[in-house]
Order: structure tokens, then sequence, then C-alpha cells
């Protein structure tokens, strides 16, 4: 036996401690590494979920009640729909308002008519205030006009009349649209000599009536007549401007010969 055995013994031992510590750190470094990407792959995981509970709520909104793309406002122009209501409230045709206006004034001729809504008619410059000698409905009537300051007042419509007498004095007449009663007659006092004569010169040269103006219209495109008025055009010609609006509620302008009844012009307003 030799004094080198007690030596060997222990380097073997210090070895074997060495490679021991070296093998535990490789099992907690990859212990380690193993957490951490676990951490990291749960974070991720639960970055997607919360962000697929955000989008859902946003790609599952409940449709319009009536599950309808026509309902949509934007399927119709602010104007369409104010012309929809206002026709849709009418009863009395323009040929109707023609006879009660001209009935008016004696021996008086139409020169322009146009259905408005009464706020639009109050608004009017040459809305005139009811006259005594015109033939306003009575107090209270319940085929009147309802009072002007009610909320259906304002919508309401009505056909605003100039009939003009021989001597070329206008009258603005407002007829009910709905009842047919006259509500207002009164001579516009704001008329020069001139402006007189003019309007004289102009419904003796008008060979064409109102009513054979808007049947011109109509025969090019049906719909609705909701003005007529008697002016010259571009080129001087004396001509029925004549608005028909149609089922789409769309309005086209006509203008009609007033001598021979001859369409000369027609413009479509798609607003």
């Amino acid at each position: 036996m030799t004094c080198d055995s007690p030596s060997k013994n222990t380097g073997f031992l210090r070895a074997h401690r060495v490679r021991a510590a070296g093998v535990a750190c490789v099992v907690l470094t990859a212990a380690l590494l193993t957490g951490c990407g676990q951490d990291s792959g749960s974070t991720s995981a639960s970055t997607k979920t919360s962000e697929a509970a955000r989008a859902v709520p946003e790609a599952t909104k409940s449709p319009s009640p009536s599950g309808s793309e026509s309902a949509s406002p934007g399927q119709m122009t602010e104007d369409q729909q104010e012309r929809k209501d206002l026709i849709s409230a009418t009863k009395v045709t323009y040929d109707k308002a023609v006879t009660t206006a001209e009935g008016e004034v004696k021996g008086g001729k139409l020169v322009d008519l146009e259905l408005k809504t009464a706020e639009d008619a109050a608004d009017d410059d040459e809305s005139p205030s009811p006259s005594p000698t015109g033939s306003p409905s009575p107090t209270g009537s319940p085929t009147g006009s309802p009072s002007p300051t009610g909320s259906a007042a304002a919508g309401a419509p009505q056909w605003v009349a100039t009939v003009a007498a021989r001597t070329g004095t206008k009258h603005k007449v407002h007829i009910d649209a709905v009842s047919g009663k006259v509500l207002s007659s009164a001579e516009d006092s704001d008329q020069s000599t001139s402006d007189k004569a003019k309007t004289a010169k102009r419904i003796t040269q008008a060979k064409q009536t109102p009513q054979q103006a808007a049947k011109a219209a109509l025969a090019k495109q049906q719909g609705t007549v909701t003005a007529l008025d008697l002016d010259d055009n571009d080129q001087g010609t004396l001509v029925w401007k004549t608005d028909v609006v149609t089922k789409d509620w769309k309005k086209t302008t006509f203008d009609i010969d007033a001598s021979n009844g001859s369409v000369t012009h027609q413009e479509t307003d798609n607003d």
C-alpha cells in the first residue's frame, strides 16, 4: 500500500462535486428559460385574447331594427323628404287652387302659384295680412288652417297664388291646401306703374292658361304640379315655368311657351 491513495480519492470527489454543480446550474438555467418563455407566451396569449374581446362587440353590432337599407336617411335628400311630406299632406290640386285664386279677383288671371308650408308662406316677404275684403276661414272652424303657433301649422300645406287684374294690379291669395279655404286675399301695394303695365302686357300675350301649361308639362313627365309662374325665359320668350315632382320626389322644371304650349326647356333638380 502506498501513501498516494488518500490524495487520489480526494481529487476524484472534488471532480465529482464540480460536475454535479455544473449539471445543477444547467438544469436551473433551463427551468428559468422555460419559465420566462411560458410567461412571455402567456402574456402574448392574454394580449391576443384582450384584443379579440375588444374586436368582437364592434364586429357583432346589431343592424337597424327594420333591417332595411331603404330606411337610411342617406337614401333620400332633405329636399326630397320635404317634398314628400308636403305633397302627402296636400288635398287640393293645382287646378282647383287656380280656380279658387282667380275667383278672388274680378276678371283676374293667375300669374304665379306655388305649394308651400305654412311656415314658408308666413316667411314670404310678400305675404299679406288678411284683408277685410278677403275670405278668411271662420275662426275656430275645424276645416280652417290650424293655429300659426302650432307645430302642425308649420308644415301644413298652402297654395300661395298671385292673381293680376286687367290693369296689371297683383293680388296675393293664400289657400289652405287641405280644406281649400281662402286664408287671405289682399292687393300687393308694392307695385310701380311700370310693373303694373308689364304684368298687364304679359297676361294679354299669354294664350295658354296655367292649366294648359300644366297639362303640357305632365304629358312629358307624370307627377304632381307644385308651381306655375308666368315669366320671361333667358331668351326673352314668355313662358309658364312649371314644376312637376315625380314619384321619386325629384323636381323637374319645364318651360312651356305661353303662346303655343310647346316645351322649350326642362331641367331636373336631383336634390
